[in-house]
């Protein structure tokens, strides 16, 4: 017969019957729960985060103030940038200042055949302020063609924009230092500049003082041509900036003193002759009794109707603008008598006209004969009493012209 397995009592009802089961673990005892991982593994994971997390940290604080570096320095370097192109803008235009102003000196030196000659240490001075005009505003405008250093694009990373901030400050200190040197620059412009001014105006001054005796020194040159010297000479003291207008200012004086000369010249041809020291000291006596008043002189055979057989004949023509001139025509045969009395009382009347223009008010000039009476009384009035003084050609004159004639001088 079939033996039976032995009976187990812990089996569990359902169990089947025959066989066997393997216990899940071969150690007695109470079950447990599942097993977990050491817990130094745990802290390791949580530490490495941590500190991932740290570098993480870092690097964008190294990102963020390598970023705030850079911007501190390109704000540092624009400023320096914009004082730089400030200062060359400012220097460009001086410089442009001063080479006009040089220029136009220059064209001032380089004056030739000048009638009117300024001092030689006035010329010189300007000169040699024209050449360091020249020096300085080359120098201005090599340094005006500096580049100012740029900055560039800004880096992304951190590791690029240490390194470019660096060069960025040193391009920020190139640019300052180019400011500072374009404002030293604009400083010795400036000198230069107001040495041409003052040498130039000093030059022009000079020459147009000289213009008073210039004139003196050519008394037989005509009126119009020593007004015009007077008004040039007046317009070149009158300068205060060398430039185009002090140019023509300087030429147009020495234009007027070249015409100064010639029409003297043209004057002691006409005059030329066996008469001509007779006259020049005619003229030189109607000068003195008139001074002040600009005299010129025309001589001819006859003048208003008289200069043949003994005759003498006087004309004068006179303007009341200022300054007050006269022309006065006188026959040869006033020259050939000098210096006898009817000669100097008639030259006398005749000057009596021309003095008139210094003493507009003193008589009535509405009419010839007032006019006539007028010059006679004031060659009386003179002590030329000579019947050629203008009695025996218009009458005595009332006492009262006399007295009147007396304070015209």
């Amino acid at each position: 017969m079939t033996a039976l397995p032995p009976y187990r009592a812990d089996a569990p009802a359902s169990a089947p019957l025959g066989g066997h089961e393997l216990s899940a673990r071969f150690t007695g005892g109470a079950s447990t729960a599942p097993p977990r991982k050491p817990k130094r593994k745990r802290t390791g994971l949580v530490l490495g985060l941590i500190g991932g997390a740290a570098v993480i940290a870092a690097i964008a604080i190294t990102q963020v103030s390598a970023s705030m570096g850079y911007d501190t320095a390109a704000e540092s370097h624009a400023d320096a940038v914009a004082s730089a192109n400030s200062e060359k803008t400012q220097l460009r235009a001086e410089a442009a200042d001063l080479q006009a102003l040089a220029d136009s000196a220059g064209l001032i030196v380089a004056g030739e055949n000048e009638a009117i000659v300024a001092p030689a240490e006035t010329e010189a001075a300007l000169a040699g302020a024209v050449a360091e005009a020249e020096s300085a505003a080359a120098e201005a405008d090599q340094l005006i063609a500096t580049e100012v250093p740029v900055a560039g694009e800004k880096p992304v990373w951190f590791w690029e924009l240490f390194g470019a901030t660096t060069k960025l400050e040193e391009k920020r200190d190139e640019a300052a230092d180019l400011a500072d040197e374009l404002l030293a620059e604009a400083a010795d412009v400036l000198t230069a500049s107001d040495a041409v001014t003052e040498s130039g105006v000093a030059l022009l001054t000079s020459a147009g003082e000289a213009a008073v005796a210039f004139e003196a020194a050519h008394i037989s040159a005509r009126n119009d041509a020593v007004i015009e010297l007077r008004d040039a000479a007046a317009a070149a003291i009158a300068t205060t900036t060398i430039d185009d207008a002090a140019v023509n200012a300087y030429a147009s004086l020495q234009s007027a003193a070249a015409q100064v000369v010639a029409t003297e010249n043209e004057e002691l041809a006409e005059k030329s002759g066996p008469l001509m020291d007779a006259r020049l000291e005619i003229e030189a006596f109607a000068r003195a009794l008139a001074p002040g008043v600009l005299l010129e002189f025309d001589w001819a055979p006859i003048v208003n109707g008289a200069g043949f057989n003994g005759s003498m004949g006087g004309y004068t023509t006179w303007w009341w603008d200022e300054p007050g001139r006269s022309v006065i025509q006188l026959s040869d045969s006033v020259a050939e008598q000098w210096p006898a009395d009817r000669s100097r009382a008639l030259v006398a009347h005749e000057v009596g006209h021309a003095i008139s223009v210094k003493c507009e008010d003193m008589y009535d000039s509405s009419t010839q004969d007032s006019i006539e009476k007028w010059a006679t009384a004031w060659a009386i009035s003179m002590g030329y009493t000579d019947d050629a003084n203008g009695v025996w050609a218009y009458g005595y004159p009332p006492q009262s012209y006399i007295d009147a004639a007396a304070g015209c001088r």
